[in-house]
């Protein structure tokens, strides 16, 4: 499965942003789906997952509260909704899918989009 990640940008402190993740060339509702990101210079760290059917979702702790995911099987894509936004999350965010389920771990999912970057001003 190819999946692509938009909607990255320039965003104020306390602002809001969406990211979607289209995915193709696969069955879309066979796939947990995991967002990740990697600010500079430090390591990849786990967003949220949801469960194949939505019905699931996790959050890191950071990001409880503020970030929802969510998805559209019919439209192969994951959302990721992000309000409250703070300068330290500011980073690159990658949407993976992992077959059967999700996982806290990015070594748990086999396929990985490009990223979008994030940037949160002070």
């Amino acid at each position: 499965v190819q999946l692509q990640a938009c909607g990255g940008g320039l965003v104020q402190a306390g602002g809001s942003l969406r990211l979607s993740c289209a995915a193709s060339g696969g069955t879309f509702s066979y796939y947990g789906m995991g967002w990740f990101r990697q600010a500079p210079g430090k390591e990849r760290e786990f967003v949220a997952s949801v469960s194949r059917n939505g019905g699931i979702t996790n959050y890191a702790d950071s990001v409880k509260g503020r970030f929802t995911i969510s998805r559209d099987n019919p439209k192969n894509t994951v959302y990721l909704q992000m309000t409250s936004l703070k300068p330290k999350d500011t980073a690159v965010y990658s949407c993976a899918a992992r077959p059967g389920g999700t996982s806290w771990s990015a070594g748990g999912y086999n396929y990985w989009g490009q990223g979008t970057l994030v940037t949160v001003s002070s």
